[in-house]
């Protein structure tokens, strides 16, 4: 019978910029009463790998363009908060009161170009998206199969909104070793009928699950382990689940 288990490492400390995450994970690992094989895959969220790369800004810091304070007044937010969205972004996509909506420089479309400052430890910083989250997953993937001999899939997620829809949802935005768009278009359907279109966002389904696990607020559980018959393992990028923008009919 095909299943998962996804388990809350436990004692994971508040992470500071340069902390090892490979390392601070198989510390973990063992405390939570699980054991870490071929196959298993570790998810971060994307807070814990911010940190450790040193994406936190000083607001104080942060000069705002005029572009930036126009936009404040637009949206009712911090310029230097738009400063920094305009810098993480490619394109504004939409601006009105309370909401900024944005193409990050990675190719995600979400509010704020990803910018939090919950759960980071002052009201006067801003954490942002790492730089590079699939390089960031090989790192981890790396580092934890030179020290234990073991080779897991890696993912990082982010909560992020939904067009059309209330409410963030754990997303995928960098992975090594995971499967991310699994495409079914072939496949028989109960009846032996051919799939046509059908293409399944199985990372975003998996990173759902795993920031169910970790919870949004005060549970500090950024880290979460799966294993299980149904996980799928492939060297897949998070790209892989971008939709490009000349197929996209709301753009």
């Amino acid at each position: 019978m095909s299943g998962l288990t996804l388990t809350p490492l436990a004692g994971v400390p508040m992470i500071a910029e340069g902390d090892d995450l490979a390392g601070i994970a198989l510390d973990a690992i063992p405390a939570s009463g699980v054991t870490l094989r071929n196959g298993d895959v570790l998810v971060f969220a994307q807070k814990v790998v911010s940190k450790s790369e040193g994406r936190l800004v000083r607001l104080d810091s942060v000069t705002p363009s005029a572009k930036a304070v126009e936009l404040g007044r637009t949206t009712e937010k911090d310029p230097r908060i738009i400063e920094l969205v305009l810098s993480e972004s490619s394109e504004v996509l939409r601006a009105i009161p309370g909401v900024i909506i944005v193409q990050h420089r990675l190719g995600l479309v979400l509010a704020n170009a990803g910018i939090d400052r919950s759960n980071i430890g002052g009201e006067e910083h801003a954490l942002l998206l790492p730089l590079d989250p699939d390089a960031s997953a090989r790192r981890i993937r790396d580092d934890i199969q030179r020290r234990a001999g073991v080779d897991a899939g890696i993912m990082v997620i982010d909560s992020i909104g939904r067009a059309w829809r209330n409410g963030t949802v754990g997303t995928l935005i960098g992975s090594s070793g995971v499967e991310t768009l699994l495409d079914l278009r072939g496949k028989p359907d109960l009846f032996g009928r051919h799939l046509e279109t059908t293409e399944v966002g199985w990372g975003d389904e998996l990173a759902s699950a795993a920031s169910l696990v970790m919870g949004q607020a005060s549970e500090g559980w950024p880290i979460v382990h799966v294993a299980g018959s149904s996980l799928l393992r492939r060297d897949a990028q998070s790209e892989a689940l971008l939709r490009p923008k000349n197929k996209d009919l709301f753009r």
